[in-house]
């Protein structure tokens, strides 16, 4: 994880979201924070002729409102704030991170979600399935949760073991943000009906105990794992079910359908993403530059995320 963390921000609940999450990973990694509001390009409106003045006037209230959003980031963490144009907000975030080397984005959930659920808005559904940086999903409420830090890191792994480049990932967060670090296997989850129960219960056993195998080896020093196996009739039931952290980031990789070096939230993403009551992070499926998406992913290429 490197030292920016760009934040992608709207004058709404989700906004504020996103800042609260950005903020405490930024408190966490010791990282900078870059809140970012983009407006439309000049070139895209076909409405409106271009105005001198009323650009003047656009870019003034987005002053205001990062002002408004920064006073709310500790003095302690470092921060700057930005007005940037595009011809859409997540094409303007994913400029702004690659701009700063930022290793993430963060968004908060569309409004009118469930607290303390995900509810994709346009923009985290437009960088979910274009971003080259991972992308970290603030739930909705967050901006009034009393957490600090980054307590637990979940890797989800799926039914492929060895899934080297999410846990890599997972790794870095944990090592970054000092959080233990829990993966979590989905192989008994979402199998055909027609699978004796005691098969899978071998299967998903036999697959813990062959990831916890694979990822003690690659674990640095000072990294605690656990690793726990998903129970449930359906991906959304499993998660339910499993006990999470009030600080704990959920993490997993982008589809294998997806571009190399891009986002393309998979299936068992988007079922976690209806009962998920904790940030998550997506990442890309292969390795980026350095800086920018650099974050190596895999829940999906070595799952079926």
């Amino acid at each position: 994880m490197s030292g920016r963390i760009v934040v992608g921000y709207t004058a709404t609940d989700a906004g504020a979201d996103a800042v609260a999450l950005g903020t405490r990973l930024a408190a966490a990694a010791d990282a900078a924070l870059d809140l970012v509001l983009v407006l439309p390009a000049e070139d895209r409106s076909v409405i409106t002729p271009p105005d001198a003045s009323y650009d003047r006037y656009l870019v003034a209230q987005a002053e205001a409102w990062l002002a408004e959003a920064s006073a709310t980031v500790p003095g302690a963490v470092t921060h700057a704030t930005h007005v940037r144009f595009g011809d859409s907000f997540a094409e303007g975030l994913i400029a702004a991170a690659h701009e700063f080397a930022a290793s993430l984005i963060v968004v908060g959930a569309a409004n009118g979600g469930l607290r303390g659920r995900h509810r994709l808005g346009t923009v985290a559904n437009e960088l979910l399935h274009s971003s080259d940086v991972p992308v970290a999903l603030a739930p909705e409420g967050t901006r009034r949760t009393r957490v600090n830090g980054v307590s637990r890191v979940t890797a989800a792994i799926g039914t492929r073991p060895g899934a080297s480049a999410l846990l890599d990932a997972s790794v870095r967060l944990a090592s970054a943000t000092g959080a233990r670090l829990r993966l979590l296997s989905l192989v008994s989850v979402d199998l055909p009906a027609s699978v004796d129960t005691g098969v899978i219960r071998i299967a998903g056993a036999a697959h813990a105990d062959d990831v916890l195998g694979k990822a003690l080896d690659a674990l640095p020093q000072g990294i605690d794992a656990d690793v726990v196996v998903a129970r449930g009739d359906s991906i959304e039931d499993a998660v339910a079910h499993l006990g999470w952290e009030p600080g704990e980031l959920a993490v997993v990789g982008s589809s294998r359908l997806a571009q190399p070096r891009r986002l393309f939230l998979g299936s068992t993403a988007a079922k976690m993403l209806h009962e998920l009551p904790v940030p998550m992070v997506v990442v890309p499926r292969t390795r980026g530059k350095e800086g920018a998406g650099a974050t190596q992913p895999g829940a999906e290429e070595g799952a079926r995320a």
